[in-house]
């Protein structure tokens, strides 16, 4: 798969991306995530969950608490690991159990993982343009089951 890439002009439109993307998923797919503080990453999960008919006042950064499981029509697992400081603390919450069930996860602050990353995922790399936009570019790492 080449990468897409996509300019967001606003919260709606990053919004709608996140719901669009939810038309390529199944359950077991990972979604990584990396950007710069306020570049969407979160936002961009609202799309997701949004499409996925999760309530949309559930969704928030699970920064606290490394991860929010959010039911809709299939579990989504929400992942910030900003506050990481090790790769010992995402192995304490068992996390693989949730990357490889039978939901879709999201992990925000994914370059964080180190070792612990995943053998496949979606990676979304977000960033800030200097008009107030963002750049979203969308790959493919590794072999898709």
């Amino acid at each position: 798969m080449e990468p897409i890439e996509f300019i967001s002009s606003s919260e709606e439109e990053t919004i709608a991306f996140g719901k669009k993307l939810v038309d390529q998923l199944r359950p077991g797919d990972i979604i990584c995530l990396v950007g710069d503080l306020g570049t969407g990453k979160t936002t961009l999960v609202k799309g997701i969950a949004q499409a996925l008919k999760v309530k949309e006042a559930k969704v928030h950064s699970p920064t606290f608490t490394l991860m929010n499981v959010y039911e809709g029509k299939v579990p989504l697992y929400h992942f910030d690991l900003y506050r990481l400081e090790d790769e010992k603390s995402i192995r304490s919450i068992e996390y693989d159990e949730y990357l490889y069930g039978n939901g879709i996860s999201v992990i925000e602050w994914a370059d964080r993982l180190g070792k612990a990353m995943p053998l496949a995922y979606i990676k979304v790399d977000l960033a800030h343009r200097k008009d107030g936009g963002r750049n979203i570019r969308l790959s493919l790492i590794g072999k898709r089951k």
